[in-house]
C-alpha cells in the first residue's frame, strides 16, 4: 500500500490499465438506457490549452456520473482537422500540411489521456481522413441532387499581388493582406452554395424544441436567421430589367424617389450610362477596398454615385434615379433597395447629401408632415397620403392596417406578392485553398456540372503541391489533377479545384461517432438513430451561431433523406466559460507583460520601462502573455489536481479565475482524502474494509450524525450534477463529507465505513485515477468507474434531534439538544427547564415566551 499520494505513478498506472480492459469503448445495447456525452472536437494546433482542460473535463465528469448511473454512454474524441493554419505552415516551414496536422493530432491526442477522459478512443475520427471526407463528398453529392447545392457569382477578398483569394481572417483591421500588405478588393467568383435559406423557417420554429439551450444563444441564433415579414416588389430599369426589393413597409412605396444597388450588383455595368463610367468604376473599386463592417456603419458620411439610368417605380409609374452605395452589400436581399428618404433615416440622410426628393406618404394622425421642410425621417405607421388608391388608410395596432392594405392592394394589382424575408444567407462553401475536403464534381462542356459517382469516392487530395501562397488555388495548378474524363460521357472534362468550408466537416461529425469505423455508409442509420441526439454537448459561445446553425442544417438534410429520426442533434447545450488569468499591461505603450517578467506582484512595473502596470483577468492568451501551461500543472499536481481545481473554482457556464493558490489547496484536499483512506485502511487491516448492513436503530447518535453527512452529501452531489451541473458546489460537498469523515469518533463503526467507500464513489468522476486506487486499496477488485452510483437513504437525513437555541431578550444563550418531533408546548418546556433559563431567568418574571419550531425559544423578560 503506497505511503504518500503519487498523483505521477497513479495516474500513469491507471490509465495503462483503463485502456487495456477497454473500460471507456460505448456499448451497443438497446435494453440499457443510452447517454451520448460530447465536446466539441478542437483543431489540432499541436497543444491543449486550459480552456480546452475546462471543456473536456466538464463532459467527462457528466459522462462518468451516467455510466455509473447506468446508462450506456458515448463519449468520443476527434479532430476538426481541416483549415488555414495547416496550410500556413506548409508556406512558412515548407512541412505538408497532412504531415503537421497528424504530428499535432499524436501530440494532443497523449496530451488528451493524460487528462484521464474517458474517451471511447476506437471511434476516433480527423475531418482531413480520407475515410472520412470521403462520407463529407458523399453528402455534398446528396444535397447536389436535392437541389440544396448550386454555384452562382459571389464577391470574394481578393489579394491584387498576391493574386490570391483570402479568407476573411487573413484581411487586417485596415483591410489589407496579411501577407503581401495589398489593399484587398472584392471580386466576384463562381461559388458553390447550400441552400440553408430553404430550412429557414423551420431552423427559426425549431429553436422553441430546445429548452436545454441556453436563452442566450437561442436569442442569437433566431436574430441571425433574422425572420421579418412584408412584400416583395419588382421595380423595372427603362430596358425592362427587373429588379426586385423586398420590404417590410410596403405602405410608403410611393414614397420611394430612388433606388440604391449594390456596387457588385450584375446589372451596374449595364445600367451606367457611357458619360458615367469612370466615375462608376472609380466608385466601385473604393467599395470593393472597404470591408463589410466599415460600409454597413451608422455613423459614416454616405458616399454614392449615379449610374445615369432610371428605373420605374410599379405603385405610380414614377422614373426614379438608380443610385450605387457601399452600404448596400450583395450578400443581403436582393442587392437592391427602394429608398423612402422621407421614412428612413439612412435614405434620408443620403437624399439631403445628393439633392434627392423626399416625398412624404405616411404621417401622424392629426399631423401633416412636409417633405422639404423634414429634419429627420418619420419612420414610424401613421395615416397613408400621396399614395393614390390607399390615402387615408389609417395605421392599425400590431403590424399595422396599412401594412396590411399594402399587401392586400399590390397582390390585387400583380405589383407583389406578401412574403417573409430572412437576414440569414445561403451558406457560402467555396474555399480556393488546398487544405480542405475537394468539392466532388467535374465541370464538362456537355454535361454540364457531372457528382463524381460513389464508386469513386473519396476525391483525395494530391500530395504533389507547391505551397506558396501566391496566384490561385494549388490544386489548379496541377494539370494531371485537374483534367479528368467526365464520369457520364467520357470526354475531356475538369474536376472542380474548389475546396469545401471546413464548417462541413464540423456539422456531420457526432454522426460519424455513432458508426465510426463503417466502410460502407456515412453511418448506419439504425445505429445513429439509437444515439441520437446528442444528450449533453459542451462548447464556448464562439460557437453559437454558425457551427450550431450548420449541424442543426445538415440533420435536417439528412432526416430528409430518411437517414435520420431526429430533428435536432443537440438536446442539452452547456457553453463553458473562459478561463482567466492575471494579465499586465503597460497603458503607455499598450504591450502586455508575460507574467513571469513582473518581479513584485503587489507593485507591477514593466521590466524594460518602469512604467506602472494595468493589472487585470483577462481570457488566457498567447497574444496576452498570461497563459498557463496544462502540462507544468499536471508534472507538479497531476490530472486529478488540475481538473478538481477546473470544477471548483467556477460553474461552469461561469468565466473561471485562475489561482495557483486555489490549485494547491485541491491538491491538498486530494492528500488529505489519500490518508483518510490508507489510515482507515491501516486501523482495520484488509479483511475489515468492506462494508456490512446498517441497522439504523442500533446507531449511537454520533453514529447517526455521521450517516446523515453521507447522505446529505449523496443527495446533494446527485442534485448537482442531474442538474444545472454545479460541479463547484458538488466538490465543495466533498469537502464537507471528508471534514465529517475526519472529526467523526467512531472510525470502527460501519458507518464510517460506509462514509469512506461513499466519498471514495462519490469523488470517482471528478478524480478519477485517485478514486481507483483508493477502491482497489478498499478491497474491490473490478473498477470504480463499473460501479453503481450511490443512492441516498431519506430515513438517514431524518435528525432524532434539532439543536435548539435559548434567547433571553433577544439575545442568544446557549443550545441544547430536544427531541425533533417536539411541539412548541413542549419545546418551551424544555426551554424553561434547561440550567440556561435557571441561570439566566431565576427570580425574574417571564411577560412572554416567542418559540419558533425547530428553531429556537426566546423569553421576554418583564422589565
Amino acid at each position: 500500500m503506497e505511503s504518500k499520494y503519487t498523483p505521477a505513478d497513479i495516474e500513469k498506472k491507471w490509465q495503462q490499465a483503463w485502456a487495456e480492459q477497454g473500460l471507456d469503448q460505448a456499448v451497443e445495447n438497446a435494453d440499457q438506457p443510452k447517454f451520448y456525452a460530447l465536446s466539441m472536437f478542437p483543431y489540432p494546433s499541436g497543444n491543449l490549452h486550459m480552456g480546452h482542460v475546462r471543456n473536456y473535463t466538464i463532459t467527462d465528469v457528466i459522462a462518468r456520473v451516467r455510466r455509473m448511473q447506468g446508462y450506456r454512454v458515448l463519449h468520443p474524441m476527434g479532430w476538426d482537422a481541416f483549415g488555414l493554419p495547416a496550410e500556413n505552415a506548409a508556406i512558412d516551414r515548407g512541412i505538408h500540411p497532412a504531415k503537421w496536422t497528424y504530428e499535432n493530432i499524436d501530440q494532443m491526442r497523449s496530451q488528451l489521456q493524460e487528462l484521464g477522459l474517458s474517451y471511447d478512443w476506437e471511434r476516433e475520427v480527423a475531418t482531413c481522413a480520407p475515410d472520412y471526407y470521403r462520407w463529407t463528398q458523399w453528402i455534398f453529392i446528396q444535397m447536389l441532387e436535392m437541389g440544396l447545392a448550386y454555384q452562382k457569382e459571389a464577391a470574394v477578398n481578393w489579394d491584387p499581388i498576391d493574386q490570391t483569394v483570402l479568407a476573411n481572417e487573413q484581411v487586417d483591421s485596415e483591410g489589407r493582406s496579411w501577407r503581401s500588405g495589398a489593399l484587398v478588393e472584392k471580386k466576384l467568383l463562381r461559388q458553390w452554395f447550400l441552400k440553408i435559406t430553404d430550412y429557414a423557417e423551420e431552423l427559426l420554429q425549431d429553436l422553441d424544441k430546445l429548452p436545454g439551450w441556453p436563452e442566450r444563444v437561442r436569442t442569437m441564433q433566431a436574430n441571425w436567421i433574422g425572420k421579418s415579414t412584408g412584400a416583395q416588389v419588382v421595380f423595372t430599369t427603362e430596358a425592362g430589367d427587373e429588379l426586385p426589393v423586398f420590404t417590410t413597409r410596403p405602405d410608403t412605396l410611393w414614397g420611394a424617389t430612388f433606388m440604391v444597388l449594390s456596387p457588385e450588383h450584375p446589372l451596374v455595368e449595364k445600367l451606367t450610362a457611357p458619360d458615367r463610367v469612370v466615375t462608376v468604376d472609380d466608385y466601385r473599386k473604393q467599395a470593393a477596398a472597404k470591408s463589410e463592417i466599415d460600409r454597413t456603419a451608422e455613423d459614416r458620411d454616405k458616399t454614392g454615385v449615379w449610374t445615369g439610368s432610371y428605373a420605374v417605380n410599379p405603385v405610380n409609374g414614377a422614373k426614379i434615379p438608380i443610385w450605387i452605395a457601399d452600404y448596400v452589400l450583395m450578400g443581403y436581399g436582393t442587392g437592391a433597395i427602394m429608398a423612402v428618404p422621407a421614412h428612413d433615416q439612412r435614405d434620408f440622410e443620403f437624399a439631403r447629401k445628393f439633392d434627392l426628393p423626399v416625398t412624404v406618404v405616411v404621417q401622424p394622425e392629426g399631423e401633416t408632415l412636409v417633405g422639404d421642410t423634414l429634419t429627420e425621417a418619420w419612420p414610424g405607421e401613421g395615416v397613408m397620403v400621396n399614395s393614390g388608391p390607399l390615402d387615408g388608410v389609417p395605421a392599425g395596432k400590431g403590424e399595422g392596417e396599412s401594412v396590411a392594405a399594402a399587401i392586400q392592394w399590390l397582390e390585387a394589382q400583380g405589383q407583389g406578392q406578401g412574403e417573409a424575408n430572412y437576414r440569414l444567407r445561403d451558406w457560402l462553401i467555396s474555399r480556393q485553398r488546398y487544405w480542405g475536403v475537394p468539392i466532388p464534381v467535374v465541370h464538362c462542356d456537355e454535361c454540364g456540372i457531372v457528382p463524381v459517382p460513389d464508386d469513386q469516392l473519396p476525391v483525395t487530395l494530391p500530395e504533389d503541391v507547391e505551397f506558396s501562397g501566391r496566384g490561385a488555388s494549388p490544386l489548379s495548378q496541377l494539370e494531371h489533377w485537374v483534367n479528368v474524363p467526365c464520369p457520364t460521357c467520357g470526354r475531356p472534362a475538369r474536376r472542380e479545384t474548389d475546396t469545401m468550408d471546413t464548417f462541413i466537416d464540423s456539422s456531420w461529425y457526432f454522426l460519424r461517432y455513432t458508426d465510426a469505423q463503417n466502410p460502407d455508409q456515412a453511418f448506419d442509420p439504425a445505429k445513429a438513430n439509437d444515439w441520437m441526439p446528442v444528450d449533453q454537448y459542451v462548447g464556448g459561445i464562439e460557437h453559437a451561431i454558425l457551427h450550431l446553425l450548420y449541424s442543426r442544417f445538415i440533420t435536417k438534410v439528412l432526416r430528409d433523406c430518411g437517414l435520420l429520426s431526429c430533428d435536432e442533434p443537440f438536446q442539452r447545450l452547456l457553453t463553458q466559460g473562459m478561463v482567466q488569468n492575471v494579465t499586465y499591461k503597460n497603458p503607455k505603450t499598450g504591450k502586455y507583460v508575460a507574467i513571469d517578467a513582473i518581479a513584485d506582484p503587489q507593485n507591477p512595473v514593466d521590466p524594460e520601462t518602469g512604467d506602472a502596470l494595468e493589472v487585470f483577468y483577462e481570457k488566457m492568451s498567447k497574444s496576452k502573455y498570461n497563459g498557463v501551461d496544462p502540462k507544468a500543472v499536471l508534472a507538479k499536481y497531476g490530472a486529478d489536481t488540475a481538473r478538481m481545481f477546473i470544477l471548483f473554482k467556477a460553474p461552469p457556464e461561469k468565466d473561471l479565475e485562475w489561482d495557483d493558490a486555489d490549485v494547491e489547496g485541491q491538491f491538498r484536499f486530494l492528500n488529505r482524502v489519500w490518508r483518510l483512506v490508507t489510515e482507515f485502511m491501516a486501523s482495520v487491516g484488509a479483511s475489515g474494509t468492506g462494508t456490512s448492513p446498517i441497522t439504523p436503530e442500533t446507531l449511537s447518535k454520533d453514529e447517526k450524525t455521521l450517516r446523515r453527512a453521507i447522505h446529505t452529501a449523496i443527495q446533494a452531489i446527485t442534485e448537482d450534477i442531474d442538474g444545472d451541473y454545479q460541479f463547484n458546489t458538488a466538490v465543495s460537498e466533498l469537502m464537507k463529507l471528508s471534514n465529517a469523515l475526519n472529526d467523526a469518533d467512531s472510525k470502527d463503526s460501519p458507518v464510517y465505513r460506509e462514509g469512506i467507500h461513499t466519498l471514495v464513489l462519490l469523488l470517482a468522476p471528478f478524480a478519477p485515477h485517485l478514486a481507483e486506487e483508493l477502491w482497489h486499496q478498499l478491497g474491490d477488485q473490478d473498477s470504480i468507474h463499473r460501479a453503481p452510483w450511490p443512492e441516498f437513504d431519506p430515513s438517514a437525513l431524518v435528525a432524532d434531534e434539532i439543536t435548539l437555541v435559548i434567547q433571553i431578550m433577544g439575545k442568544t444563550r446557549g443550545t441544547l439538544e430536544v427531541p425533533a418531533d417536539s411541539d412548541k408546548a413542549a419545546l418551551e418546556r424544555y426551554a424553561r427547564e434547561s440550567d440556561i433559563a435557571k441561570k439566566y431567568i431565576e427570580g425574574q418574571d417571564i411577560k412572554k415566551v416567542i418559540v419558533v419550531p425547530g428553531k429556537l425559544v426566546n423569553f421576554v423578560l418583564a422589565k
